[in-house]
Order: structure tokens, then sequence, then C-alpha cells
């Protein structure tokens, strides 16, 4: 039977971490990697299911039979099988046709970028079956793993954007961001992926003064967006990591390991671990190499 094919792209997170959760403007990059979902009809009564990673190796399989209430059983427990049954039983609270038909589904993913990237594995994931099944990504995701939302608008665009809430609905807004300096800019892996739902809760424990943060986040953003110089933008990003730092009671990613380095440093998303975003005159990837991390990615080989 004939397959259908979905994408999503991932997503970085330029400006905003933690306080978009309560409404600041930010600034976030869909990324050239990103993750499709192949989905062909059975006729069999059965859901199988196979996820591939960036080197085309089967990193999660499982059988799931959809029973008489149509609901899914897994064949063999595990946890990633419990999540994904979780997911699919929140697509059919949002739309009760789901697996109503008499047919089973054969079902691939494939990755793009390393799991422990932080791209958006769960996110991509999400958007792509909201694709299929014909429900808002944004209320699917608000059921699943929740958080503020931006990584779906980053999923279902093909430019930089920003990502506001605003009465609890995303407002989200193309934006051209292409500065003369995107050269200088850079993004190095930090070797271990930071499990966001635990920063948003450190955050939520910390924050003070969010108000005023928010303001000054604002700000900053919008000088992000249209800084003409290099300096300009490294003084931005150098403005946000002391307010972050300030909110959430965390010491910025240079101070802590890369005190010597020439050049601005900037936490992206949940602090402590995926990517930073690093500004810098001359090409900083042997610094980082030096020092263990090899995952040193230009801006125009990450942004889409």
């Amino acid at each position: 039977m004939k397959s259908k094919k979905f994408y999503s792209h991932g997503k970085l997170l330029l400006s905003g971490e933690y306080l978009v959760l309560d409404g600041a403007l930010s600034l976030a990059i869909p990324t050239k990697y990103g993750q499709s979902l192949i989905v062909e009809q059975t006729e069999k009564l059965i859901l199988n299911w196979k996820s591939f990673d960036e080197n085309k190796t089967v990193w999660f399989q499982n059988e799931f039979e959809i029973d008489p209430d149509n609901d899914l059983r897994q064949v063999h427990e595990d946890s990633i099988s419990k999540r994904l049954i979780q997911i699919l039983n929140a697509t059919k609270g949002l739309n009760s046709e789901f697996l109503n038909e008499k047919y089973g589904f054969k079902i691939e993913t494939r990755l793009e970028f390393p799991k422990n990237w932080g791209l958006g594995t769960s996110s991509t994931l999400i958007n792509n079956i909201a694709q299929w099944t014909h429900v808002d990504a944004f209320k699917l995701l608000e059921k699943t793993f929740g958080g503020s939302g931006y990584d779906i608008a980053c999923a279902q665009n093909n430019t930089p954007i920003t990502y506001q809430i605003e009465d609890k609905k995303p407002l989200v807004k193309t934006v051209d961001f292409s500065p003369s300096f995107k050269d200088q800019l850079y993004f190095v892996h930090l070797n271990k992926k930071q499990n966001s739902r635990d920063g948003i809760k450190h955050y939520n424990k910390n924050k003070e003064n969010a108000q005023y943060a928010i303001e000054a986040i604002n700000k900053i953003t919008l000088e992000m967006i249209n800084s003409k110089t290099l300096q300009h933008f490294q003084s931005s990003m150098v403005q946000h990591e002391t307010i972050i730092s300030k909110i959430t009671k965390q010491t910025p990613v240079k101070d802590l390991l890369f005190k010597d380095f020439d050049g601005a440093i900037k936490s992206l998303g949940a602090w402590g671990g995926d990517f930073i975003m690093v500004a810098s005159k001359n090409n900083p990837s042997q610094y980082f190499k030096d020092r263990g991390y090899e995952t040193v990615i230009p801006y125009s080989i990450m942004a889409l």
C-alpha cells in the first residue's frame, strides 16, 4: 500500500530560554537537521514501529496490538513504548477517528541528528504525528511533554522566528535574521544531553523578579535580531547570560568552563547541556576540540 511521509525541522532557542514560558519574546531557528515519519497502511490490526538514528541504525522497535476498543497494547514492555502509547492515546483524545479504522500501520521514523544533540527528537516526532493524524501539534505537545511550544513552531517553519506566549496561545512570527557576521557564529555541543523538563523545574523553583527579567529579555531579543556588528551581538549575548544567571541562580557556562575564551558564549535552552552558541572573530574549533568538545558546527551548516 502507498506510504505517506511527514517531516519536521529541529530547533535551537537563541534567546529567551526559561522566560519564554512566562511570555518573553524569544528568537529561535529551525535547523537543517530534522526527523521524518513514514506511515504505511497494513491489513493486520497491528502498529509496527521502527525508529532509525542518523546512522540508519535501528534504535527502537516494537509492535503494538490494536485491541477491539481501539486501544494499544505493547508486545514488549519498555519505557519508550510506554511513552509512545501515551503520545498515541493523547492523539486519539484529540482525534477520535484515529485508530478507528479496520487496519494497522507500519511506521518508520528517521532522525538526521544524534539523539543527544537536543535538537528536538521529541518535538519533531510530536509535529510529525500531528501532521499524520490531523491534530493540533501545540495541543498534542501540551498533553504529552509540555514546554513552551517554540520547538513545535520551529518544526513547522523554514526561517528564523520570534516566539511568544500571549494569553496562553503561541504567537509565531517569521523574522529576517541573517546577520552579516553569521560566519562568526558557531554551535558547540557540550557532550551531554540536558533534560529540559528538569531545567524547567529548576527555573520554576528559583525564579524571582520574572517580570523585570522578561522586559529586559524582550529588548535583548530585538537587539540580537537587529545587530549590525559582531561586537553588538556579543554584548547582547553577555547581557542575556547575566540576566538568566541571576534569575535561575546558575553560573554562566563561560565562567564555568571557558573563562579564558576570547569571544562570547551563550547557553541555549536548558542550561548545563546540549549546544552553546559561540560568537568570535576567529574560528574557535581548535580551542573547543583541545578541550574535548569535538562537535563544533558553523551557523550556516546548522541553521535552515
